[in-house]
């Protein structure tokens, strides 16, 4: 294979990692692992009646220390305070904190569409500019600059994933833009508490922000139409 160089501004080395169970003896105590170490769970019970997983070392969750806190809390409740409330897996917020940064929260559109069938699906999305982006100061003297703003100048993106069959219930929530962390935590309640697509459109955005973007969504996929803002 011939040599190849490029130059880039952010290089993200993503090994990946799993979960280091090997030297807890779980063998010994007939918990069943995964090729990856990972603990298969039923609402974090293993397939050891008397014995719980929580966190990093759960199959197929989210490996994010505020999950693995809220849930220790809430098995302890169960196990010690006839509490009965279980984690929910499936409304988790979370932020990539790259530079151009990426909020979400359920079901990722590949994952819905295996879930639900992408026919129960509708699925809304808008490209958009930050009004902060659009009044940066540029160089217009500078062409391959000027160029190189305005293609980037709609890449923040929106989407929300519904559900047809149960009023447009929103299963999963994508941003890619400024603040992400700050727009999804707030969104997150609304997806806890069951929102529709109709909640989402009869909420009143605060102008002008890029979060206001999920109250005014309204080209779907499947129209085929253009994902480009339009103006006011």
């Amino acid at each position: 294979m011939p040599e190849k160089s490029e130059e880039f501004d952010t290089v993200v080395s993503g090994i990946g990692r799993w979960a280091d169970t090997s030297k807890l003896g779980l063998d010994k105590a007939g918990v069943t692992t995964n090729k990856n170490g990972e603990i298969p769970v039923d609402k974090e019970q293993t397939n050891v009646p008397h014995i719980y997983a929580i966190g990093d070392v759960i199959e197929g969750i989210w490996e994010l220390t505020p999950v693995a806190i809220q849930a220790g809390k809430m098995l302890c409740d169960r196990l010690y305070d006839g509490k009965s409330l279980f984690m929910d897996y499936h409304t988790i917020p979370t932020t990539v904190f790259t530079p151009l940064e990426y909020g979400c929260i359920g079901y990722a559109e590949d994952a819905a569409i295996e879930k639900f069938g992408a026919a129960n699906l509708e699925i809304y999305h808008t490209k958009f500019c930050p009004l902060e982006w659009s009044l940066s100061i540029v160089d217009i003297m500078d062409e391959d600059k000027y160029n190189q703003w305005e293609s980037d100048k709609t890449i923040c993106y929106c989407k929300l994933i519904c559900l047809k069959n149960e009023d447009e219930r929103v299963v999963g929530f994508h941003y890619a833009g400024p603040n992400a962390g700050e727009v999804t935590q707030g969104y997150a309640v609304a997806m806890r508490l069951g929102a529709t697509k109709m909640d989402f459109d009869m909420t009143i955005g605060i102008h002008p922000t890029t979060a206001e973007n999920f109250t005014t969504l309204a080209i779907t996929k499947s129209s085929g139409e253009s994902a480009e803002a339009a103006g006011c």
